[in-house]
């Protein structure tokens, strides 16, 4: 079994599932369920030890909590903003989601991808970067 190098980190099964529509590269998603305590939060950083980790809370008080901890005590990750007027990560519209998503290197889905947000020239490049990395 082959570890996804990728992990991005979410609040709640809302926010996954939101996440999972609009991407289209293998990502291992973690739910912390809100706040968590520090014994379980130990044991992920053992867990995310040499992977590339980014953090997409939502943008509320419990969101700040998470992002905080992350920041102090894996601080070599990747946070990810939405924006406030969303609240949470759930409720982002796919297009805007996926252009966030994009921004960060993330392989998204195009048809969600807002027009224009992007040089034509980055988009294309960035499908082919997909299509190479993943094509068998």
């Amino acid at each position: 079994m082959s570890i996804v190098n990728k992990v991005l980190i979410v609040e709640g099964k809302s926010d996954k599932r939101r996440v999972e529509e609009v991407l289209l590269e293998p990502v291992d998603i973690i739910c912390t369920n809100g706040t968590m305590g520090v014994a379980k939060l130990d044991a992920m950083i053992e867990e995310l030890y040499d992977r590339q980790v980014y953090i997409l809370s939502d943008a509320d008080s419990e969101g700040r909590k998470i992002r905080k901890w992350f920041k102090k005590h894996l601080s070599e990750s990747t946070h990810i903003y939405i924006d406030p007027k969303f609240t949470e990560v759930g409720r982002c519209p796919r297009d805007y989601l996926a252009n966030v998503l994009m921004r960060h290197e993330f392989y998204v889905d195009t048809g969600f991808v807002w027009k224009g947000k992007f040089k034509y020239h980055e988009r294309h490049e960035t499908i082919e970067r997909y299509i190479n990395a993943y094509s068998i």
